[in-house]
């Protein structure tokens, strides 16, 4: 089998059964939908085993399996990992159960995978939001590039070449500071080496590239971990994915403790791409995404801290300079601000934003 889209459901019953169909109506065959229904509270669950078993996906008179996992709550980096340990394809692919791809785009995409040879591949996506009340309503609004909230200019939009490169150029030259998982056809070797089986216990052996269980960013934490592994990357211009905007979004979150988990994984976001900056360095490789990614990312810490945790700002604070991460590598006006002192730019936005 040439792929497996990985489906992580929760609680997304009124969108499950369009994001299905979407990735039924493809014009290739090749391939398996699993969906990872992860604990949910409303009727997802049986929603799944109804798809699943009511279908038997027939499409070009062939039959596209349709598998359902069912799991207790894990979050959605635990639910993509069991969707990786349990595909059957070359190839990996996930799809938020709330969104939906485009029609009859596959067969492009996997031409180009295999004729190309490569380890990723990159497509386009656009956002779409609901127009009013009713779930069926949705218009499209504008394409990747508009919305992307790191753009800061030229230099750092995508890049959509289909010019094959290495996974570290890809990253360095091609990539913006957002990045989500969901935009990738992924061979599934590359994730990992080995897999052993204990008594019907899966244990990925070699895990750097699953993705980090129990926090939020889980994409920016793994985008950049599984292009560094990559030999083979490459884009393609065709718009594919349809990303929904809807409220309960944790980067929205008003929740005192999601705000305050939301901090912490930011910081240890920066943890984590200040120890990958200091790899590439020592192999004399370029590290110039992770600087722009920690830059963007402190810039995000220090507005948390002088709005809604500035009693905690002298801990977390500190926190910063003792991670090495000083001087910010980005000319925007925060940026600069901050290399001249943190604790003053702190001051500054809490006094702009009373």
């Amino acid at each position: 089998m040439k792929l497996s889209f990985i489906v992580p459901v929760y609680n997304t019953m009124q969108y499950l059964r369009k994001c299905v169909d979407s990735l039924l109506a493809q014009d290739y065959d090749d391939y398996e939908i699993i969906l990872v229904e992860d604990g949910s509270t409303d009727n997802s669950a049986a929603l799944c085993d109804e798809i699943a078993s009511s279908s038997l996906a027939s499409f070009h008179h062939s039959i596209i399996p349709i598998r359902v996992i069912h799991q207790s709550n894990g979050g959605l980096s635990v639910a993509r990992n069991t969707g990786i340990a349990a595909a059957k394809g070359k190839y990996i692919c996930f799809v938020d159960s709330d969104d939906y791809w485009q029609h009859n785009v596959l067969s492009g995409l996997m031409v180009q995978i295999e004729r190309d040879q490569l380890d990723v591949l990159r497509f386009k996506y656009q956002n779409v939001r609901i127009k009013n009340e009713g779930m069926n309503e949705l218009i499209n609004e504008r394409e990747y590039e508009v919305f992307n909230p790191y753009k800061r200019d030229h230099r750092l939009e995508n890049d959509y070449s289909e010019e094959v490169t290495d996974g570290i150029t890809f990253l360095n030259s091609r990539m913006s500071t957002a990045c989500y998982a969901v935009l990738f056809i992924v061979r599934r070797a590359l994730l990992f080496n080995d897999l052993t089986f204990d008594i019907g216990h899966l244990t990925l052996d070699n895990d750097e590239c699953l993705f980090t269980p129990g926090i939020y960013f889980e994409d920016t934490d793994w985008t950049p971990r599984m292009l560094v592994k990559a030999q083979r990357v490459a884009s393609t211009n065709t718009v594919v994915y349809n990303y929904l905007q809807r409220e309960g979004s944790i980067t929205k979150a008003v929740n005192r403790s999601k705000q305050q988990k939301v901090l912490d994984d930011k910081m240890r976001l920066i943890g984590e791409m200040q120890r990958q900056t200091e790899e590439l360095k020592s192999k004399c490789l370029n590290n110039s995404w992770f600087s722009r990614m920690i830059a963007d990312t402190v810039i995000s810490v220090i507005g948390i801290l002088s709005v809604d945790f500035y009693n905690e700002r002298k801990a977390y604070l500190a926190q910063l300079k003792a991670m090495n991460i000083y001087p910010l590598q980005s000319k925007s006006p925060k940026a600069k601000l901050i290399n001249f002192s943190p604790r003053l730019a702190v001051e500054v936005l809490h006094i702009k934003n009373r």
